[in-house]
């Protein structure tokens, strides 16, 4: 319903092509993050011939961007009254059961930070939450815990976490493809965009777009999912 209050989720998965979900790797946040930062760079190629003294900088590459979040942990039942009016269920969950915030900040680090044994690596992410949508890994994290019960039971802690945006293979391989003096694009499906008018808007002409599937294994390229995002890849374009 209309002003419901929703939560930043992760979910976990063990594959790069996020079909294959970790048992018990959800993690929803009890409270909601003040700010997210997405962190953007382009790369530079700062070689210079032999016998000069400077020369001008190259466009080398985009990397995938950065990602940072501030989780709140908080078992004292007093901050989730701020904000947006509490739930019954938030106000279970900010309640102290014995434990404090153990049980909370194992599960977050259950699904974002742990070794996925059978993969060989830590788990691939998708943080969800109103507009943001971000697939990638966790780079670096800290956790700062704050305040604590008389036996020293943590009750409250503050964890940063940075992660690194994720490029399936396909779409990696076309950004990183340097042999076209052509651009790679990647582009999100919005709805009404159908793959013809989307090649076009990239070439001007729209006659590429099987192309186009093929590169990116779509097989039926009527139906695009919004929020799909398909490459472009360098095309040697032919003559009229």
């Amino acid at each position: 319903m209309s002003g419901e209050l929703t939560k930043l989720q992760i979910k976990a998965y063990r594959d790069e092509q996020f079909n294959h979900e970790i048992a018990n790797g959800e993690f929803r946040t009890l409270l909601n993050p003040e700010k997210y930062v997405f962190k953007y760079k382009v790369e530079q190629n700062k070689q210079q011939a032999s016998g000069t003294s400077s020369t001008a900088p190259r466009y080398n590459r985009t990397p995938p961007e950065d990602l940072e979040l501030e989780f709140v942990f908080d078992r004292t039942g007093v901050l989730i009254n701020y904000g947006n009016p509490a739930t019954a269920a938030d106000d279970q969950l900010s309640k102290d059961e014995g434990v404090g915030i153990a049980g909370d900040v194992d599960q977050f680090k259950r699904v974002v930070f742990d070794y996925n044994g059978d993969e060989h690596r830590p788990n691939y992410l998708v943080i969800t939450w109103g507009a943001l949508l971000f697939k990638g890994v966790l780079t670096e994290m800290d956790i700062t815990f704050k305040l604590f019960k008389s036996d020293g039971t943590p009750l409250r802690a503050l964890a940063n976490a940075k992660f690194k945006g994720f490029i399936e293979d396909n779409l990696r391989v076309a950004l990183e493809n340097n042999s076209s003096p052509d651009l790679t694009h990647v582009r999100m499906v919005n709805e009404g965009d159908t793959l013809p008018l989307m090649t076009y808007r990239i070439y001007g002409d729209s006659k590429y777009y099987l192309e186009v599937a093929k590169a990116n294994q779509i097989t039926n390229f009527r139906k695009l999912n919004v929020g799909q995002k398909i490459f472009f890849p360098p095309i040697e374009k032919v003559a009229k």
